[in-house]
């Protein structure tokens, strides 16, 4: 077995917690720019909540009420997953191991999670949350700039990178498993004449639509949408381009071959999911069984090499 040293495993954990606060961000900012277009009997916040993969609920929450939604996911310590404990949770993983960041990366977390800690609460407030969500996403881009560009291309530097994209490719699949899936579920017949606006919120929701509209140079269409998303390779949010980031870092690390069959394995789950890019029902069970893959290729990876204390 070959083990890594701790900061490996804190430096993969930090990378996936900043990359969830990132994520959470986007999306929450794209949703809330989608829902200005449509009608009020339209509006319903709980998808978000179902998103963003905690397995909590929300009591008594009302699918309409945004303020609700919107402190669960930013500010909630009770939630593992928003963006406030995110944030922390990166910056406590990166503080055990400054001795070998790059000091701007530091600076970056740690300006972040201040910021963070000060105004996540008055930030749910839609008047403020636009400028804080910004701020999440700028600062998070900034700190994988300041890796990409300044750290010695060591294994560390390749746990961060598989941290980010493996995180990333699951958070893909979930936003396609609730949103794509339910906008693809229409009954036979039926005609959404605000499809199309939602649809542009898919892709937002993953800095997705100029890059969806280069690729296929035509309207957009959810079929199409969900392929992009899923299977083409050369953007970097798809569970493909993921895919394909994780696997060089994997070939840069000692002992490979198990964690290289891990990604493979998941690689050939995504490819079974091709005929279900039309279906919503069918869609909505492909991304439970790709998720299912990046969970175990993150089991495989943790006992290949994280060190473990006696």
């Amino acid at each position: 077995m070959a083990l890594l040293s701790r900061v490996a495993d804190r430096v993969y954990w930090a990378a996936r917690y900043i990359e969830r606060a990132e994520d959470s961000a986007r999306i929450l900012r794209a949703y809330g720019d989608v829902l200005a277009d449509l009608p009020t009997t339209s509006t319903r916040w709980s998808p978000l909540v179902t998103i963003s993969g905690s397995g909590v609920k929300l009591p008594a929450v009302s699918g309409s009420d945004e303020s609700q939604v919107a402190q669960f996911l930013i500010a909630d310590r009770e939630h593992p997953n928003s963006i406030l404990n995110a944030v922390d949770r990166s910056r406590d993983n990166l503080r055990t191991c400054r001795e070998v960041l790059p000091r701007e990366a530091w600076q970056t977390i740690n300006d972040l999670s201040i910021y963070v800690r000060g105004a996540a609460v008055t930030s749910v407030e839609r008047r403020r949350r636009d400028r804080f969500l910004t701020r999440v996403i700028d600062e998070s881009r900034r700190l994988d700039g300041v890796m990409q560009s300044t750290m010695t291309r060591d294994e560390v530097f390749e746990m961060w990178r598989l941290g980010r994209y493996i995180e990333r490719a699951d958070m893909t699949t979930r936003v396609l498993g609730v949103r794509a899936a339910t906008l693809l579920s229409l009954p036979a017949g039926a005609v959404d004449e605000f499809a199309e606006v939602q649809w542009m919120g898919v892709l937002r929701s993953l800095s997705a639509l100029q890059m969806y509209q280069r690729a296929t140079n035509g309207p957009i269409n959810g079929p199409a949408v969900v392929r992009f998303l899923l299977f083409d390779h050369r953007f970097p949010r798809s569970v493909a381009g993921c895919l394909a980031e994780m696997r060089t870092s994997i070939l840069r690390l000692p002992e490979y071959s198990t964690v290289l069959g891990a990604v493979e394995a998941a690689d050939r789950q995504l490819r079974r999911s091709r005929p279900a890019a039309d279906d919503g029902v069918a869609l909505d069970a492909a991304m439970e069984e790709v998720q299912v893959a990046l969970a175990r290729l993150d089991g495989v990876m943790h006992d290949q090499y994280v060190v473990h204390e006696q």
